[in-house]
């Protein structure tokens, strides 16, 4: 009877808990399918609204120790070339900024060094917990891709606290794979920011607030062909500012409810993303001691071969998205098959790779957006 009664009870416990799994998996596709209901339909890859023509800057090395302190008085950094001033990440279709922003940089055998100089009058931040998302604030930012092929990149940002977030993400958050480090660290970063007013006071108005940054060659060298660079080494580089209008509520400076922030930028995107590294600026290295001398920014011509298998991966990405599947007909693609004659397109149902020759320069690009020769 003892028996019995045991079993009885056993099946009708192991009874329950089909019951109880039935009912948690119905409950977790009704879940996930509510919360595909809430995400937007996506059925294209967005693509940069302007001309690539990214911004050129040559960095010269520098034979004096740089201290670090945000004020960049040294006589290499007076002899330093300054960027352009930043425009809005979308290009010069949007107003420009209100505030100038601009960047030099220098390098030597231990590290690339880059100053920045911010007009604000009003300067505040909130964010002191390294890692924190800084760009909640307003930041100064640095993206880094020593291969230029879009994957494998650096990413920093500042804020007039100091505080700092560096991550390291294996490729863009638009293709698939992506991943993101976060909890990586540059080893060595040496940071200093400088104000020239007084932070979180908003009784007075500031001048602004600039910053140095110096990121050792021994982190860097993990994604790039040669660290520290050769004369003639071209990088994948680009910088951003992130712009919140903000009122005055209680003493304190409050984010103004509704109003997004502004992106400025030294290269512009043609989007509101920085992640397309395709359309960061071209810094390239001298051997030359600054102030020495000038050199002349060489364009490799392999970068407009390049965007043409950018422009296949933009239609690809978006063929895939409404067909489920990538072609090998470069005819059911949106572009203009005269000018990407003679490509080459392979495809399965999940992958594709395409490749094209131009003056003797021959290279890829795939599926996930990287680019090779």
């Amino acid at each position: 009877m003892g028996t019995n009664k045991n079993k009885t009870t056993g099946t009708a416990v192991i009874q329950k808990g089909i019951k109880m799994k039935k009912l948690f998996i119905t409950l977790s596709i009704l879940i996930s399918f509510t919360i595909k209901a809430q995400e937007p339909y996506v059925d294209y890859l967005p693509e940069p609204q302007i001309e690539f023509n990214p911004q050129k800057y040559v960095c010269y090395k520098t034979d004096i120790s740089l201290i670090i302190n945000g004020i960049m008085n040294e006589e290499s950094w007076q002899k330093c070339e300054w960027t352009d001033y930043f425009i809005d990440i979308e290009g010069d279709v949007k107003p420009k900024p209100y505030f100038q922003t601009r960047v030099k940089m220098l390098w030597d055998d231990d590290y690339f060094y880059f100053g920045c100089e911010m007009e604000e009058p009003h300067i505040w931040a909130k964010l002191k917990e390294r890692d924190s998302i800084i760009f909640y604030d307003n930041d100064f930012e640095i993206f880094i891709d020593p291969d230029g092929d879009t994957h494998n990149y650096y990413e920093f940002e500042m804020n007039s606290f100091n505080t700092v977030w560096d991550l390291f993400l294996s490729k863009p958050y638009r293709d698939p794979g992506c991943k993101v480090l976060d909890s990586w660290d540059i080893q060595g970063l040496k940071t200093a920011i400088f104000i020239d007013g007084t932070l979180n006071d908003p009784s007075d108005i500031d001048k602004g607030w600039s910053v140095e940054v110096a990121i050792p060659w021994k982190v860097l060298e993990e994604c790039a062909s040669s660290c520290p660079p050769k004369k003639g080494d071209q990088w994948r580089i680009n910088f951003s500012r992130v712009e919140w209008e903000t009122e005055i509520i209680d003493g304190k400076y409050e984010k103004i409810k509704g109003n997004p922030e502004h992106n400025w930028v030294w290269s512009p995107q043609g989007l509101i993303n920085m992640h397309y590294p395709e359309m960061w600026g071209f810094v390239q290295f001298s051997e030359l001691e600054v102030g020495a001398g000038k050199e002349k920014f060489v364009w490799n011509p392999e970068e407009n071969t390049k965007w043409k298998l950018r422009q296949i991966y933009y239609k690809e990405r978006t063929y895939f998205y409404q067909n489920e599947k990538f072609t090998n007909n470069i005819e059911e693609l949106d572009v203009r098959t005269k000018s990407f004659k003679p490509i080459r397109i392979y495809a399965t149902p999940n992958y594709f790779e395409a490749s094209l020759s131009s003056r003797g320069n021959k290279c890829f690009i795939s599926n996930d957006g990287r680019t090779w020769k």
